[in-house]
């Protein structure tokens, strides 16, 4: 796939990672990355400088090693202070800088930040304008990721599309809902099509890209320049080789050897115990191994185990006997259709 370009940055393909509050960080991305995503933006940073210095904003914010660009998005309501969370998240090496007008979160809402901003369209234009102030001279892209509006009566995503691209944002990510909706009901394109033909800098559309076959339909329906996963990789980080090779070829890979697998998410353990520590890296990887054995036999008995865990080495343990016994059960994860008769299957005989 066609690398994307944004001023002196470029992005290695156009599926990228969607940042996800207490899933994207380090490890996360950097797995994403190996599998084929060509952009992982941070989780979001806060634009309060009395926050800089908090455990959760250091660990953020800590990019040791990353491959690719290095990306962060910043979150808050003050133009001023979002323009300076820009500049001191470059002088830390990002290379880009994302503004999150998309997070539906009561507590992010609740203060008026995240799509709680797409309300009041002369402040998200002011904080908008204010960040792409302090990064042009550094020649640091900014970025955008929004929703179709804030509910069904007010879908203004079009009409602050051409107020961003005017302001200098060079790229934007539509989700396709708004707040109101949160994750639930279906994401519609439509929007995001009317976003695309109004302007002229590149669009992702982002919501509900569960497959292969999907991103596929998506990029038909909408237009898009690129498309961002989230909720669908979580567990699932090969989504995005997957949906690479669909789009490249029209043909869908073979779901993954579980071997591979096994090595995968016990990397991923090593590496999230060693940025987070193991007393909080034990309890915030459970939510990870859940997500990779969800639907596979015996997922739901690991998972309740697990859950029970407090140590690193027993928890890495019990994950690696887990997929050793799997090992001897099948060669590869089974299949979408399989997937959904293994969960059933297992959820009768928990």
């Amino acid at each position: 796939m066609i690398p994307l370009q944004l001023g002196p940055v470029v992005l290695a393909n156009r599926v990228f990672v969607a940042p996800m509050a207490g899933v994207t960080d380090r490890p996360f991305r950097r797995l994403c990355r190996a599998l084929g995503a060509g952009h992982a933006v941070s989780e979001m940073v806060t634009s309060r400088r009395d926050l800089w210095d908090s455990l959760k904003t250091s660990r953020r914010a800590n990019h040791e090693g990353e491959p690719g660009t290095i990306a962060v998005q910043i979150a808050g309501t003050d133009a001023a202070m979002m323009a300076e969370a820009a500049a001191y998240n470059i002088d830390r090496g990002a290379q880009l800088i994302d503004i999150n007008m998309g997070c539906p979160a009561k507590k992010v809402c609740n203060k008026w930040a995240g799509s709680a901003l797409m309300q009041n369209e002369p402040l998200a234009l002011e904080i908008a304008e204010a960040v792409v102030a302090v990064c042009a001279p550094r020649d640091v892209p900014v970025t955008l990721k929004m929703r179709t509006g804030w509910c069904d009566a007010h879908r203004n995503a079009v009409a602050l599309a051409r107020r961003f691209e005017a302001a200098g944002i060079q790229m934007l990510t539509v989700h396709g809902r708004t707040r109101e909706q949160g994750y639930r009901g279906e994401a519609e394109y439509d929007t995001i099509a009317a976003v695309k033909r109004a302007v002229t800098i590149p669009v992702v559309a982002n919501g509900d890209i569960t497959d292969a076959r999907k991103a596929c339909a998506v990029l038909r329906a909408t237009g898009a320049d690129a498309l961002m996963i989230g909720r669908a990789a979580q567990g699932r980080p090969w989504i995005f080789r997957e949906v690479l090779h669909f789009l490249e070829t029209g043909e869908e890979l073979a779901p993954p050897l579980v071997a591979e697998v096994k090595r995968l998410l016990l990397e991923h353990l090593l590496e999230h115990y060693s940025l987070y520590g193991e007393s909080t890296g034990v309890r915030s990887a459970r939510k990870h191994i859940a997500w990779y054995v969800r639907g596979l036999p015996g997922g739901d008995e690991l998972r309740r185990r697990i859950n029970a865990i407090e140590h690193g080495d027993a928890q890495w343990r019990a994950v690696h006997d887990y997929f050793c016994a799997l090992e001897q059960r099948m060669e590869r994860l089974p299949g979408a259709d399989e997937m959904a008769v293994n969960e059933r299957i297992v959820g009768v005989h928990a």
